[in-house]
């Protein structure tokens, strides 16, 4: 699979296509990049990626929208009395490493720290690694993979002695049951969701989701099951006990494979001893608990595939163990159609957990054994080997709150939005000694935690390497624009300060390829099968094969090189690489462990001054902090404000309707939310999506609310069960604010960003009314042209800003909350030239010239198809179906993922008369 690779995308694509991989979830979709010449590039799926085969969902299609420089650090900064000023990379480095050595003299090793992200590539993570473990000798290395994962990991290495995934994607193709518990896959991992659905239809595969709340997901299942928050444990406890009483077990393989099964079984009875007691516990109707039961015993093939839902818990070590146990003890694990399967979060999570990005690992999955110390010690040439684990996440961020932690390098991530209690992280971060953070945005909520170094870093379709996706998939992220300013490579950066310190030998390298040749070789150094993780027969690759390497699922054994270079192989075709189908798991005796789940329940409590449960998570057309994606007008279309969503019962009991603004309130932090009424969550529940930051929203940080309760095998952070109040916020005025160039936040009691074609807008309420924003719009844009309507006693006012040109720069709109003014028949104005005199009485009344009506909210992301010609063509063909809606307006056609929305608005349509 050679790179670049003419293609034709479209009449602008002049440049050959690369190929490279997505850089969102953990699918690892292959992508086209075909460059215009000037920054930006068409994008498109590859049709040869194993991953996807050309699918990609509506984030991936929208990346060429999220290039540019225009919020790009292009280069190093330094902080020089309380100011940060431009520096050269010498300067910048050097103040780190002066740093970093000041700290470990005066405080030890694990006064330093560094905190990583799965959006590096693997060979950033290696270097990072390599310095602190081996050549700082701390281990206070971790990741926000931490925030996703851990529990996963934690749970493969309690039943399987080692961090392996067991099965693939094609198991999905060939399954005739598929479980999705914690995992809202419609809208988080859509490209493999669809592959579900495909296999559904040519099958007949049936689809469980397990879910406290009624996601997309859930209304594509067969059959769904509400469970309680946390009580996934005692849910696949008592599905182990049924398939014990009822003689389902795979006898054979439990003894030849397996150890502790009578362990298991008697924790699965104390905790489920029977269906009564499991429908109590879990809240799902005992019948429908029997239904999943027999389906689950009926059906060999059968795949488990589990995410957030599952690991975002004080017990998700537990969650994962006990869905374990119920695959080994039945023998469904790793052959095709069966097994456990974790999907990834990030879309290096993985190739993280592979160079030990964890603090509980060393490189190529090995742990602190002293054993296995000394082979890493070795290998590196390392002289000041760390020789235990070093702080997890959470309580790395408690360590800078109290100080023992001094010193930090925060790479790729923004712990100030994405941590529990992220108030007290932002308040830590900015009192530290010394911080450093290596980014591609100039602006952030941790860059304004006062840094005292900024570096720039390289961003997607800039960078060099790998990353490894859910199914092991080894796959090369390439270049395909020049590095802009001064920015370099991650691993580059890692590679100067090891240099700094005295290390040149060990940190010489001079390109990716040459990282990557040194991970591939330690995974193979003195295992011989010992280790799971083993890509030695990549350690051998110069640096054209390594440019041309072909997606390659781990492992790759050996010193033959011709995997690497030859054609990859479609699902089904016998390419795929499953684990333990006949035992040979990492434990020392070679068995798999059954393990006992505890009692689960939440962290905290509801009471009186705390009744609903917060469910945090992820949305259709965002991604984590929204650096990235909210850079893209049509991602941004389709869910614009930050929200929460109530069942309509809790919102009628506290007084809120749709569109009302509430505020969420926990022992630990605040946010204020658009309300979202609907049946999704259960009665006492609410969800919040995590993506809104200070830089997006007035006050929508959900993990400010998040106590930061951590899982004991784990650390991971419960996410998923907060106790908060609800009450709604009165606030007198809603409007919204267009700006055809980029403006700082509005003057408002709140606000979030939204970017829109030709600028941006800002959805604003506030308890100033018109006369104020009056004064505001005179001061911001008194310079230009200024067209104005002053209802003073009715309390609207509207202004729009023209520039020389006869351009619309900007439109307010703001009037009474229960009538506040909608932006969607005049956000388009942004992109017209001058308007005329009647085009300007238009905007001022809030339409577009000759517009009779709005196009309604968006729903297919990837064609940017509004809901109103869906209505109108459902209204014109009652039975139009989503076949007869993508055949005539493309929605659906893509990743799939507004699907669900398109059924839901044919069921909502009326019937014929």
């Amino acid at each position: 699979m050679n790179a670049p690779v003419p293609l034709a995308l479209t009449e602008a694509a002049v440049m050959p296509a690369v190929r490279t991989t997505c850089p969102y979830c953990g699918v690892g979709c292959g992508v086209l990049a075909s460059p215009d010449g000037a920054g930006g590039a068409a994008v498109a799926g590859d049709p040869e990626h194993p991953a996807n085969r050309g699918r990609l969902c509506s984030k991936g299609s929208a990346l060429g929208e999220t290039l540019g420089l225009s919020t790009r650090l292009l280069t190093p900064m330094l902080r020089v009395d309380g100011a940060l000023e431009v520096a050269s990379w010498d300067a910048a480095l050097g103040a780190i490493a002066d740093a970093f050595r000041r700290t470990i003299e005066a405080h030890g090793p694990d006064a330093v720290a560094i905190y990583l992200s799965g959006q590096l590539l693997t060979e950033d993570y290696y270097a990072a690694n390599k310095l602190a473990k081996g050549f700082l000798g701390t281990a206070n290395v971790d990741t926000n993979s931490r925030l996703c994962m851990a529990s996963s990991v934690a749970g493969h290495k309690r039943a399987f002695g080692s961090d392996t995934v067991p099965g693939v994607y094609a198991d999905l193709d060939e399954a005739d049951l598929v479980v999705l518990t914690g995992s809202n896959a419609a809208w988080c991992h859509p490209v493999l969701f669809r592959r579900l659905e495909a296999a559904r239809a040519r099958r007949g595969t049936k689809l469980v989701v397990i879910d406290p709340r009624r996601t997309a997901t859930a209304e594509e299942a067969d059959l769904f099951l509400p469970v309680a928050p946390g009580m996934d444990s005692v849910l696949f406890a008592g599905l182990l006990v049924h398939l014990a009483d009822i003689g389902a077990l795979d006898d054979a393989y439990v003894a030849a494979h397996t150890s502790g099964l009578n362990a298991a079984l008697a924790g699965a009875r104390a905790l489920a001893p029977d269906l009564a007691t499991v429908a109590a516990r879990t809240g799902v109707p005992a019948a429908d608990v029997a239904r999943f039961y027999a389906l689950f015993t009926a059906t060999e093939r059968t795949v488990t595939c589990y995410s957030q839902g599952v690991n975002q818990s004080a017990q998700g070590t537990d969650k994962v163990g006990a869905i374990i146990n119920c695959h080994l003890a039945t023998g469904r694990i790793g052959r095709p159609g069966m097994g456990p399967f974790s999907l990834t979060g990030q879309p290096n999570a993985m190739g993280g957990r592979e160079v030990g990005g964890l603090a509980n690992q060393l490189a190529a999955h090995m742990g602190f054994s002293p054993a296995e110390v000394d082979r890493v010690r070795r290998f590196w040439g390392a002289p000041n080997m760390a020789t235990r684990e070093g702080l997890k996440a959470v309580d790395m961020m408690a360590a800078v709150a109290d100080g023992r932690i001094k010193a930090l390098w925060v790479l790729g991530t923004n712990p100030a939005v994405s941590l529990p209690r992220a108030d007290g992280v932002r308040a830590a971060l900015s009192r530290l000694d010394f911080l450093a953070i290596s980014d591609n945005v100039r602006a952030n909520d941790t860059l304004a935690c006062r840094p005292h170094v900024l570096l720039p870093a390289l961003a997607w379709g800039e960078k060099d390497g790998t990353v490894t996706n859910s199914e092991r998939r080894i796959s090369r992220q390439r270049a395909f624009l020049d590095p802009p300013g001064e920015a370099q490579p991650d691993w580059w950066a890692m590679a100067q300060l090891g240099r700094r310190l005295g290390h040149d030998a060990a940190f010489g390298w001079c390109s990716a390829a040459e990282v990557f040749r040194e991970h591939a070789a330690l995974s193979a150094f003195e295992n011989a099968g010992s280790r799971d993780f083993d890509i030695g027969g990549l350690a051998g690759l110069d640096d054209e094969a390594f440019d041309r390497m072909a997606p390659q699922q781990w492992p790759v054994v050996g010193p033959a090189l011709g995997p690497a270079l030859g054609p990859v192989r479609a699902p089904g075709e016998g390419g795929e690489k499953r684990f333990f189908a006949e035992g040979g798991f990492f434990t020392p005796d070679r068995r798999a462990r059954f393990i006992v789940p505890a009692d689960p329940a939440p962290a905290a409590g509801t009471d009186a001054a705390y009744p609903l449960r917060l469910n945090t998570g992820r949305i259709r057309d965002q991604w984590h902090t929204m650096t990235r994606t909210g850079l893209s007008p049509r991602l941004g279309g389709h869910l614009p404000a930050p929200f929460v969503e109530m069942h309509p019962e809790d919102a009628r009991a506290l007084g809120i309707a749709a569109g009302d603004l509430v505020r969420l309130t926990s022992p630990h932090g605040t946010a204020v939310l658009e309300a979202r009424p609907g049946e999704g969550p259960r009665r006492g529940e609410v969800f919040a999506p995590i993506h809104w930051s200070g830089s997006t929203a007035a006050e929508a940080r959900v993990n400010a609310l998040i106590a930061g309760a951590t899982d004991p095998f784990s650390g991971q952070p419960e996410s998923k069960a907060t106790p908060v109040r609800a009450e709604k916020l009165a606030l007198a005025y809603r409007g919204f604010l267009l700006a055809r160039e980029a403006l700082a936040p509005p003057h408002a009691a709140w606000w979030a960003r939204v970017a829109l074609e030709g600028g941006e807008g800002w959805l604003i309420a506030d308890e100033a009314g018109p006369l104020a924003w009056r004064t505001r719009m005179a001061a911001r844009f008194g310079a230009l042209e200024l067209s104005e309507f002053l209802d003073a006693e009715g309390g609207i006012y509207r202004a729009a800003a023209y520039d020389g040109e006869g351009r619309l720069a900007a439109l307010l709109s703001i009037g009474p909350a229960d009538r506040a003014p909608d932006w969607a028949a005049v956000k388009e104005l942004l992109t017209v030239g001058g308007l005329d005199a009647a085009g300007r009485r238009a905007a001022l009344a809030g339409r577009r010239a000759g517009a009779a009506s709005s196009c309604g909210a968006l729903v297919c992301s990837c064609f940017g198809v509004p809901a109103d010609p869906i209505r109108a063509l459902i209204a014109s063909e009652p039975a139009a179906d989503v076949a007869r809606i993508g055949a005539v307006l493309k929605a659906g056609t893509n990743c799939g993922s507004c699907v669900p929305e398109l059924k839901r608005l044919i069921a909502s349509a009326p019937l014929p008369v």
